[in-house]
């Protein structure tokens, strides 16, 4: 009977390694500590993203994946394979950087056929392939042109392309829609998710834009000072943030203090009225599908309320007093961050 049991017992069936592992990188320039004790793994599919603002350590943190930079301490592994002495030729990944990079003098099919060349791809395996993509980013018959021939837009298109023809495990994007104006940044970002569903290569990205972070985003890991504050959800991140530094940089939130009791609260969930709070409105911004209130409160503190416009008839003039409410399930207690000592 044993025996049987042994038989009919399912195999066990290990998880995949991530595709991205570092176990405690730091990187210093001298005096300076640009990434400490980053710890993450990436699975492999998944869209990943780095936020954080300017000098937080994201894109360091990329360049060490990439191998353009060695860590002082700690391991990178691909796909559980150690590669943090191997250079970047060696490093199954692909970079697409803000600048496109694209080679000024090949068309846009020499250059999308630029590594697999490298690689000893024969002609017409190259053709087909670099047409393969070309038709992925939405440029069928544009393989004959130079860059200079292309807009912004497109020739960031043709970099992606040239990044993902080689089908590398790990695409790296650092700030690649940074150029771009509002309009075709946001049309890329629909482009990039839906190109990174389709093709299945695990997308690392960075940005320090929270929309694009929110909007396309699998996970994120939010930095700030080499240090990573946060590593969740887009919903997770903008509705439970850990601590006031993550409140404050995805969206914007309110901080408040009651009863010694701190506290993180989205102005979308705060409404005028109900068993609240007193206060006076100090400002009234108009900012098309939606206002914003600025209102003092009488206990101490502002907090900033967003209304819909055109939802419902609401007329809140500069010093009206008002009462605010929120529900108590809407708010989350965050911590203080560490001071540097």
């Amino acid at each position: 009977m044993a025996a049987e049991q042994t038989l009919l017992r399912a195999p066990s069936v290990e998880a995949p390694a991530p595709d991205v592992t570092l176990t405690g990188i730091r990187k210093t320039y001298g005096d300076v500590v640009a990434v400490d004790s980053i710890e993450l793994a990436v699975a492999p599919g998944e869209f990943f993203t780095m936020l954080g603002p300017s000098g937080s350590g994201k894109t360091t943190t990329l360049r060490i994946i990439a191998g353009f930079e060695r860590p002082d301490a700690g391991r990178v592994l691909l796909g559980g394979k150690d590669v943090t002495r191997q250079p970047p030729y060696a490093r199954d990944v692909n970079t697409v950087f803000q600048d496109y990079a694209l080679f000024p003098h090949m068309t846009v099919s020499e250059n999308v056929e630029y590594g697999l060349r490298v690689k000893g791809v024969k002609r017409l395996d190259r053709r087909r392939r670099a047409a393969e993509a070309l038709a992925l980013v939405r440029l069928d018959g544009f393989g004959g042109r130079k860059p200079v021939q292309l807009s912004g837009g497109q020739r960031q298109r043709v970099a992606l392309a040239r990044a993902i023809v080689n089908h590398p495990r790990v695409l790296l994007l650092d700030e690649p829609l940074g150029a771009l104006d509002l309009k075709l940044r946001q049309e890329m970002q629909v482009e990039l998710k839906r190109i990174q569903e389709q093709v299945g290569i695990t997308f690392v990205y960075v940005t320090h834009d929270q929309e694009e972070a929110l909007t396309m985003s699998d996970r994120i890991a939010v930095f700030d000072r080499g240090r990573i504050e946060q590593i969740g959800s887009p919903a997770e991140v903008y509705e439970r943030p850990a601590n006031e530094f993550v409140a404050g940089f995805v969206g914007v939130s309110n901080v408040l203090e009651r009863d010694g009791r701190r506290f993180t609260i989205r102005p979308e969930r705060i409404r005028f009225g109900g068993d609240g709070e007193a206060g006076v409105v100090q400002s009234v911004v108009y900012a098309g599908p939606v206002t914003r209130y600025l209102v003092e409160l009488e206990r101490g503190g502002q907090v900033t309320v967003v209304r819909q416009n055109g939802a419902e008839p609401h007329e809140l003039e500069r010093g009206r007093r008002v009462v605010v409410s929120w529900r108590p399930e809407d708010t989350f207690a965050i911590d203080g961050r560490e001071e540097e000592g």
